[in-house]
């Protein structure tokens, strides 16, 4: 069987939103007993079949590369984390639903891993929201999840809800809100599944097609 042709997806999210869980359930469908911290980065393996069901299926493996460590880390760290944002193909953005801060601090990750952090303290603008013009240039496909969806009370559900899909919409992403605790978030079939698999194949064809459908060389 010849080598499955892959993409790279970085996986981030401050330390503790449940990075790690999500990964072991995107590319094992399982719950991770035992969840620690990264350290570094942990790169897990998920397999996905492009345009499924239609002519063009074509099977590849995704990398999911989960990268520890905190947005607010000084600059040698952030030095040292940036070589795993060489040659990514897409983000999934993690946050913790419960947990605003997790979510406002995305936007200080994607310019990081888009090498655009230069100057932290200035991609704020006075009502003290990110500027999304930031990222009406970018051509890496992004994905919004959000995760301890269990923990928020039903009366506080929508507003929540509501505040993260602003959040998305500045990603111009889709969204995904689930607990890592319970695989029926992402059941075959179920709208968060269909929202996962056209990021992957948005990821792909980025990766590997031309606007006209004609595949491109790429590395090995």
């Amino acid at each position: 069987m010849a080598a499955l042709d892959r993409v790279k997806v970085l996986v981030l999210g401050d330390s503790g939103v449940g990075k790690s869980s999500l990964v072991h359930l995107l590319c094992h469908n399982q719950v991770l007993g035992n969840p620690s911290w990264t350290v570094g980065c942990s790169v897990d393996v998920r397999i996905h079949d492009y345009k499924e069901g239609t002519p063009e299926e074509k099977t590849y493996y995704i990398e999911l590369w989960d990268v520890g460590g905190s947005v607010g880390s000084a600059t040698s760290v952030k030095s040292t984390r940036a070589v795993f944002y060489n040659l990514l193909n897409g983000i999934i953005l993690v946050h913790d639903l419960t947990n605003k801060k997790s979510s406002q601090n995305l936007y200080r990750w994607t310019l990081e891993a888009l090498n655009r952090d230069v100057a932290p303290t200035g991609v704020l603008v006075t009502n003290g929201d990110y500027d999304r013009e930031q990222f009406a240039d970018n051509q890496i496909p992004l994905l919004v999840i959000g995760t301890k969806l269990d923990q928020i009370p039903e009366p506080k559900r929508n507003e929540v809800l509501t505040r993260t899909a602003f959040l998305a919409e500045d990603f111009n992403a889709e969204e995904i809100n689930l607990d890592c605790t319970n695989p029926r978030y992402l059941a075959a079939g179920s709208s968060n599944a269909v929202k996962l698999s056209r990021f992957f194949d948005k990821v792909i064809e980025k990766r590997y097609f031309l606007r006209d459908g004609n595949q491109v060389c790429h590395f090995s």
